[in-house]
């Protein structure tokens, strides 16, 4: 066997290890978003990717690792809002409605993985990592929402929470899917309670 010839195949089987632990993390993501991590087997996995359960562990020993690797994924395709376009905007009121806004369909786009993950992370040690993830960036775009906002003490302090509040699946999810609110409707609610808790003399 000559040395290119060994270089090929060595290439090709990297080539198919790595096909392989793509479909088995696309089943992953796949069977998480449907009916969510805790009631996702290994044997599932294994079985929607064509591949036996050694091959899925050893690509995967444990579940941190394939978790990590569905997350990974999975926000590959639904990535997260630019915070740097919201930075641009001067004026924080309008600054807020344009982060909402992207906020709430990029929920919309990734809702029954959102759901699903949210709702077994409790039983699901695995899947801290991936929440802790998104608890950091939600602290940081919160951040970037106060910036130009004149409130001090515990009124400052009430305004982060309220936008935090704007901010979260939870809320998206209540007013969308639980009250019915548009859209624009839900935008335009959270916004005002934004403004209201900025005004001074209500606290």
């Amino acid at each position: 066997m000559t040395s290119t010839s060994r270089a090929y195949r060595k290439r090709r089987r990297a080539e198919l290890e790595a096909e392989t632990r793509l479909r088995i993390t696309e089943a992953a993501v796949h069977l998480h978003g449907s009916i969510g991590p805790a009631r996702t087997t290994i044997s599932a996995v294994a079985e929607r990717a064509g591949v036996q359960r050694a091959t899925v562990y050893r690509h995967f020993p444990n579940e941190e690792a394939l978790f990590a690797a569905c997350s990974s994924h999975w926000l590959s395709q639904h990535p997260l809002p630019d915070m740097t376009a919201w930075t641009a905007i001067e004026h924080p009121d309008v600054r807020l409605a344009a982060a909402l806004q992207e906020m709430y369909r990029w929920y919309e786009r990734g809702e029954e993985m959102q759901e699903r993950v949210r709702r077994d992370v409790a039983i699901v040690p695995a899947l801290r990592p991936a929440m802790e993830a998104s608890a950091r960036w939600t602290k940081t775009a919160t951040e970037a929402l106060m910036r130009g906002r004149l409130a001090r003490g515990r009124r400052r302090r009430q305004v982060r929470a309220a936008i935090g509040h704007t901010l979260a699946f939870e809320t998206w999810r209540s007013l969308r899917r639980e009250q019915g609110l548009s859209e624009r409707e839900a935008i335009s609610l959270m916004a005002g309670m934004v403004a209201f808790s900025a005004r001074p003399g209500r606290h």
